[in-house]
């Protein structure tokens, strides 16, 4: 079974002596995986062949029926989450030689990710590896949860540490629904992002007061601070950093990386919203307006019509180690960003269409300034 990236172009092929021509057959679908060629294909594509190989390139065909649309849940086995970022894909070659058919080529149980390779990977990249993102550090505010994506087919274990102390270990569960591959394990059994939402979500009253308020900054709710990671590619440790900041609010942006997971970017410093406005004007003819042949001196002699607005959010991140540059620039190079405001996962889209590396050398302590604009109109004009 190969692993599609498909935001990058992916390459079926197939080769026979006097090839003439090839027909595709391809198969797309949730659930397990097939072990015979069944069903009926989504795509039948043909081609004729110029030499003793052919390919089709199938990844953009592929990328509709994945839907990361991520609602702030993260897909889980025992979730009711319909997301999906990873889909099976199934595919059958026949060639021809002249009229005559050939024997079929068929790859099943393929595993479509919503990925991408850098020029740098060369093509059809595969990226077999458990741990499913490029930084081995990790920084997250003291009161939130960890969740670490791992594909759950290529790990065989996560454990957590506090202090040296193990204090959770997770193993994969075998044979899971396509949807289910991708596994975001953490210390939390819930998808909630405070203390106060964990109190509120399991039926309780959160009484504030100095007391509650002190307890939270002295003491992390979830401690963590080193993860191990055990898969096919080896060893992987997480050094955590729980951040307190009592200052500001820290905002959450999630995206979709490199490897077509879900992964939290935590800005923690000042943000700032705008709004920029938009519409339309015509002039209007006032005259008769008053009753008789002059005019209303408080009609509008320039009407606006079509008005609406887009907000955009300035974050900074606060002071970042260097090996999160890789990270910032997978975040640049998403085509799908939600941030956690007012208590809602909105999608945004990053404006900012370049990106200056820092490095600790040149730069010393290394922050960045981003802007992000929701990705719809302020008033509601969806119809």
């Amino acid at each position: 079974m190969a692993k599609i990236n498909v935001r990058s172009p992916y390459f079926a092929q197939v080769g026979v002596v006097g090839l003439t021509s090839a027909t595709l057959e391809m198969l797309i679908y949730l659930g397990t995986a097939n072990t015979t060629w069944q069903g009926s294909p989504q795509y039948t594509l043909s081609s004729t062949a110029n030499s003793t190989k052919l390919s089709f390139e199938i990844s953009e065909l592929i990328r509709d029926y994945i839907t990361a649309a991520f609602d702030g849940e993260y897909p889980s086995i025992a979730g009711s989450s319909t997301d999906n970022t990873t889909i099976y894909v199934d595919y059958k070659i026949t060639p021809f030689v002249g009229t005559t058919a050939g024997t079929p080529v068929e790859s099943l149980g393929n595993r479509a990710f919503y990925g991408y390779g850098y020029f740098e990977d060369g093509s059809n990249p595969q990226f077999v590896q458990g741990y499913l993102q490029s930084n081995t550090t990790i920084l997250k505010p003291d009161d939130n949860p960890l969740r670490v994506p791992v594909d759950n087919e290529n790990t065989t274990s996560v454990a957590f540490f506090n202090k040296g102390e193990q204090i959770y270990v997770w193993t994969p569960t075998a044979n899971l629904k396509i949807q289910d591959q991708v596994q975001y394990v953490s210390t939390a059994s819930a998808d909630i992002d405070s203390y106060r939402g964990r109190v509120e979500d399991s039926g309780g009253t959160f009484e504030d007061n100095a007391c509650i308020q002190r307890f939270l900054r002295n003491e992390t709710i979830y401690p963590v601070d080193e993860v191990i990671v055990n898969a096919v590619e080896g060893v992987s440790v997480l050094k955590i950093q729980n951040i307190e900041e009592c200052k500001y609010t820290p905002h959450k942006v999630t995206f979709i990386n490199k490897y077509g997971v879900y992964q939290d970017l935590w800005f923690f410093k000042r943000s700032n919203l705008s709004m920029t406005k938009k519409d339309e004007m015509f002039k209007s003819n006032l005259i008769g307006t008053n009753g008789s042949s002059g005019y209303a001196t408080n009609r509008h002699q320039y009407s606006t019509f079509h008005v609406n607005a887009k907000e955009k959010l300035s974050l900074n991140t606060g002071f970042y180690p260097e090996s999160y540059n890789e990270v910032f620039r997978q975040m640049s190079l998403s085509d799908k960003i939600w941030i956690k405001y007012n208590e809602k996962t909105l999608p945004v889209r990053l404006t900012s269409s370049s990106l200056s590396f820092k490095t600790k050398l040149d730069d010393k302590l290394i922050n960045y300034t981003i802007e992000l604009e929701f990705a719809f109109d302020k008033i509601n004009n969806v119809r």
